[in-house]
C-alpha cells in the first residue's frame, strides 16, 4: 500500500511541474504578443506621421517627423 501512495505522490509532483511549465509558456507567449504589439503601434505611428506630412505637401518629411519624434522622446524621458 506505501508504494501505490509514493508513486501516486510522485505523479502528482510531475502533473503539478507540468501545469507549472504549461502557465509559463502562456506567459511568455503572451508577453511576447504584447512586446510585438507595441513594436506594431509604434511603426505604424510613425508610418501616419510621414503620410499625413505628405499629404499636406511638404517634403522632407522623414528628417521633420524624426525631429517629432525624437523630441516627444526626449520629453517623456
Amino acid at each position: 500500500m506505501q508504494r501505490t501512495s509514493r508513486f501516486q505522490f510522485l505523479e502528482d509532483e510531475f502533473d503539478s511541474a507540468n501545469r507549472q511549465t504549461a502557465s509559463l509558456a502562456g506567459l511568455a507567449v503572451a508577453l511576447l504578443l504584447v512586446v510585438v504589439g507595441l513594436f506594431l503601434i509604434h511603426e505604424l505611428h510613425q508610418k501616419t506621421l510621414v503620410e499625413d506630412c505628405l499629404l499636406v505637401g511638404r517634403i522632407n518629411c522623414d528628417a521633420m517627423v524624426a525631429t517629432i519624434s525624437g523630441a516627444a522622446q526626449r520629453a517623456v524621458h
